[in-house]
């Protein structure tokens, strides 16, 4: 089988490390996630953002506990950090003055905690999510004794809103939360708020919340304009947009955000000198000055064309893999690019994620067209 040259790999230790001085499987896994970013073309995070100049914040254990709008007792915080995170974000989702957020662990605590403001908002919701939502829309829903009803979607992965209006009809008597998926796991299909809104609308479900999983197409969609998901009237009452995604922060963390006021069931924790309003109490305050450091890297305008250049890479993939007849597509605007699984002798080079014969290529910023040129190459190999 022909094979492309071996992509370029870079060393991941900083220059004043001496790497024979670390650990011997410490040195092992540092290598083998340098040998393993240079395909990693499946699973989104973005590869252009330079964290080193971090480093020294390593030195402290950062607690950002309890609600971010305070700070602790506890001395070793970011929270002027984070607040500040969340301001830059509640003007990119139009939140005005009335809302409140936090950064979580992920996208998946995120969705854990809207859901739980809006169970104690409705007293007996039921959840609605399509069949192509990420897996903890269900979880977040069993954890909080919610029950759960799911609504299918198109063959590209948006949700079917006349189903959806007819199973809200069917629970009429009770209030209903949507979480519309916002850039679904494999497709990266939009699920439509405004669209949401209207089927609640018809089916008569005055009391409602829409949670809007952001997760990985929020900041790209946000960032170019389209913002009919974000927390401006009419829009959803909670978003969540994943920070190690877009950003590709080294540690996993999600923006998390709300239209409506605390738990009510939020207390003062007298131990940290904070009140009780996220899910996990302690929080990486890391993540907030990584966070700081990736929105102010750039200018709004050089971030903006970081969408633009991410989309121009799923456009030249999709040209690459039809040019060699590989069955491939996406979505309007989408940087992910979903095509045929790849033959057996390719999956453990590329490690793509697959689901009923398809995978897919998410065109993340720092993944190249060069990258993209290998990974056809070398299934144009496995076609002769």
């Amino acid at each position: 089988m022909a094979t492309a040259a071996p992509l370029a790999t870079t060393d991941p230790t900083p220059a004043n490390v001496d790497q024979e001085s670390l650990d011997p499987l410490l040195r092992e896994a540092l290598h083998r996630l340098a040998a393993a970013e240079a395909t990693n073309v499946g699973y989104p995070r973005a590869a252009d953002i330079d964290y080193s100049p971090l480093a020294p914040f390593l030195r402290f254990m950062i607690n950002n506990v309890g609600d971010s709008r305070a700070n602790p007792t506890y001395p070793l915080h970011t929270m002027e950090l984070e607040r500040s995170v969340l301001n830059w974000f509640a003007t990119l989702l139009r939140a005005g003055s009335r809302w409140t957020g936090y950064l979580a662990t992920g996208s998946t605590e995120g969705t854990l905690h809207s859901l739980r403001q809006a169970r104690a908002k409705l007293i007996d919701p039921v959840v609605f999510h399509s069949t192509a939502a990420h897996y903890s829309a269900g979880k977040a829903a069993r954890v909080l004794g919610l029950p759960t009803v799911v609504v299918d979607a198109g063959l590209r992965g948006e949700m079917d809103y006349a189903d959806l209006s007819a199973k809200v009809s069917q629970h009429s008597s009770r209030a209903a939360i949507v979480v519309a998926t916002i850039g679904t796991t494999m497709t990266e299909a939009v699920d439509s708020v405004p669209a949401i809104r209207r089927e609640l609308d018809a089916a008569g479900a005055a009391r409602r919340w829409i949670h809007a999983d952001a997760a990985l197409a929020g900041a790209p969609l946000a960032l170019s304009g389209r913002r009919d998901f974000d927390l401006a009237p009419g829009g959803a009452d909670s978003v969540v947009i994943s920070g190690h995604k877009w950003w590709g922060t080294p540690i996993p963390c999600a923006v998390t955000m709300a239209t409506h006021q605390t738990l009510r069931d939020s207390r003062l924790i007298a131990y940290v000198g904070n009140r009780d309003t996220t899910i996990t109490g302690s929080r990486s305050g890391l993540s907030a000055a990584l966070l700081w450091h990736a929105i102010t890297n750039q200018p709004l305008h050089e971030q903006e064309e970081r969408v633009t250049q991410a989309r121009a890479v799923a456009a030249y993939a999709c040209h690459r893999l039809a040019s060699i007849g590989w069955p491939c597509w996406r979505n309007l605007d989408a940087i992910t690019v979903v095509l045929r699984q790849l033959p057996k002798p390719l999956a453990q080079r590329w490690p793509l994620p697959v689901e009923n014969g398809w995978s897919h290529v998410i065109c993340m910023p720092g993944i190249t067209t060069d990258q993209i040129d290998h990974l056809v190459t070398d299934l144009e190999g496995t076609l002769r």
